[in-house]
């Protein structure tokens, strides 16, 4: 079998393999559902990732040392991830095979001619070290943005598979909706249609990854080699190379993505696979200019206290960036995080969304909770986000430990952040409409929710008595008929007597058989008509952020009660309460 034909049945099983493990991460024990599967294993043999941690925390999480498999099969093989088993990388040479197939060799030789443009990714590269290196500055881990396999991740997790389970919900009991998700298609689609101008556009010039896997090429015992003395120079090799390292001359050893493409087009079979050096010359080192280099490294330094100047980690922190239960702090998380998708993906209740530059600049694609967006909020029994976390930046929790039960009883629940109640949107408070729905499915006991009773006289709710019994009273006015038959309204008389309307007519207000008058009203005299009332209040003491009452307010817009990071268990200084 063809040393090309393997390579496109790697390609083929690696990127299904993708596929499946984006289709099973989903809470449940059937087949298709996360039952064991190792659905982080691509992010967990980046090496990006891997390195981008250690860099910022100073630690390795240890699922990530699959990376270190990566790194010395690279440097024993040459760049093989790219075209074997990456399936961003899959997918941009599908693509631009199928665009580029119907041109001629000629036009191949010259849209696959190696460009200067394509040491960009080494800048890129750099840039993202930088801010991860210098904790004294406030490291972060932005690499997430444009890794190939995050960026996939991403992409599959909260756009593509969601389109494509819209019409059967196959995959999720329901519909999935992600904040942004434009924004994710948008790019994806660009880096993928790309390929239509340039092969492996994106491979070529902006991939961070892409660009690590070529430093670390470059040191390959294993390499794509040429005999000089054989070769007539007729540039075939030139015209299906994937990585655009010119085998036709110097080999670009750091560009060369090891897809074998040269040595199937070579009639002449000069092009070999071995250890020695090509007699007609390689280039070993990345094209990277001192001026971008320095530039890069610059760049990545100031890039963060930069970013950090609007202070969204201190007193400016924003309100409404409420991270999933096991989060780290804010600091630590922004250190760790990727911006994968795969919490998000898991999240039973799609309450876990990607978030935008509203909480500044590193926070976007990073995970906060929506509770307007999905099926629920938070819901008390679910800990699957910090399970399926490839950097821990969410790290695993237990039930016990999100519900404060047992070894954590005295340290309490998982604190996300508080509900308060809008009293001039919530219908109890601003519309005299009785409403309980929060308090109803407030899923704590005790509740966080109580409610406290009043009752209110309705506009023209003052009527004059034509004539009563012990269980009507016929008014002089008109009234909406059945309009106060819901149970929550009732009859005030003198002496404040107050009994339930059961029913009314247009001029005729019925009382509950059981609450029947005990001092019939006079004719003439005046009767109100009061709406009773059960007003919200929220114990911040109990209440743990979960999201489930603001998801239920039936106040459509802005909700009546909505949920803000205050209090939340992993930042000490958003407490409430004063400081003692």
């Amino acid at each position: 079998m063809k040393i090309v034909t393997v390579r496109q049945i790697s390609q083929a099983f690696f990127f299904s393999m993708f596929v499946w493990f984006c289709i099973v991460a989903t809470v449940g024990e059937k087949l298709w559902q996360l039952r064991g599967w190792p659905v982080n294993w691509f992010l967990q043999l980046d090496p990006l990732v891997a390195i981008g941690t250690i860099l910022t925390t100073h630690t390795l999480y240890w699922p990530l040392l699959w990376a270190l498999a990566t790194i010395i099969l690279t440097i024993v093989f040459g760049r093989f991830f790219c075209s074997w088993i990456c399936p961003f990388g899959s997918l941009h040479h599908f693509v631009g095979f199928l665009g580029n197939r119907k041109k001629t060799a000629a036009q191949k030789i010259q849209l696959n001619k190696y460009r200067k443009a394509q040491c960009i990714k080494y800048l890129i590269l750099i840039f993202f070290l930088f801010m991860a290196a210098f904790p004294s500055i406030g490291a972060t881990l932005q690499t997430g943005l444009l890794d190939p396999i995050p960026l996939i991740t991403r992409s599959f997790n909260l756009v593509l598979l969601p389109l494509a389970d819209r019409p059967a919900n196959l995959v999720s009991a329901t519909a999935r909706f992600y904040e942004g998700a434009w924004l994710i298609l948008t790019i994806f689609l660009t880096a993928v249609l790309l390929n239509l101008t340039i092969p492996r556009f994106y491979c070529r010039f902006i991939c961070p990854l892409g660009a690590l896997f070529g430093i670390l090429g470059r040191f390959a015992i294993w390499r794509i080699s040429k005999n000089q003395s054989e070769c007539i120079d007729c540039k075939l090799c030139d015209r299906s190379c994937e990585g655009a390292c010119q085998p036709s001359g110097n080999i670009r050893i750091s560009e060369c993505v090891l897809c074998f493409n040269c040595r199937r087009d070579c009639k002449d079979e000069v092009i070999t696979y071995q250890t020695k050096p090509s007699l007609a010359g390689e280039i070993t080192n990345p094209d990277i200019s001192r001026r971008g280099f320095v530039l890069s490294l610059t760049g990545g330094i100031i890039a963060v206290p930069a970013v950090r100047l609007s202070n969204k980690l201190g007193s400016n922190w924003y309100h409404k960036v409420i991270r999933p239960p096991g989060a780290l702090s804010e600091e630590e998380f922004l250190k760790r995080c990727i911006k994968c998708g795969q919490c998000m993906r898991v999240c039973p209740t799609n309450v876990i969304q990607p978030g935008g530059i509203q909480g500044g600049l590193e926070n976007l694609w990073t995970p906060v909770l929506n509770n307007r967006i999905g099926s629920s909020g938070c819901q008390l029994n679910c800990v699957a986000c910090g399970q399926v976390c490839p950097t821990s930046a969410i790290r695993p929790i237990t039930l016990a430990e999100k519900l404060g039960t047992d070894e954590f009883a005295d340290v309490g629940p998982i604190k996300l952040g508080t509900a308060f109640v809008d009293q001039n949107r919530c219908l109890p408070w601003a519309m005299d409409k009785p409403c309980i729905v929060c308090e109803e499915n407030c899923p704590l006991s005790p509740k966080a929710i109580y409610t406290e009773e009043c009752f209110n006289t309705i506009r023209d709710g003052i009527l004059t008595v034509k004539k009563a019994t012990d269980n009507t009273v016929e008014v002089e006015e008109n009234i909406v008929p059945a309009k106060f038959a819901t149970g929550d309204y009732y009859c005030a008389v003198e002496g404040d007597e107050r009994s339930k309307i059961a029913a009314n007519t247009q001029n005729t207000i019925i009382i509950s058989p059981n609450e029947q008058f005990e001092k019939i009203p006079a004719a003439g005299s005046k009767i109100e008509v009061q709406v009773r009332l059960q007003r919200p209040f929220v114990d911040i003491e109990k209440c743990i952020g979960c999201g489930v009452c603001e998801h239920e307010c039936p106040v459509s817009g802005r909700k009546a009660i909505r949920v803000s990071a205050e209090n939340e268990t992993r930042s000490a200084d958003r407490k409430l309460l004063l400081k003692h």
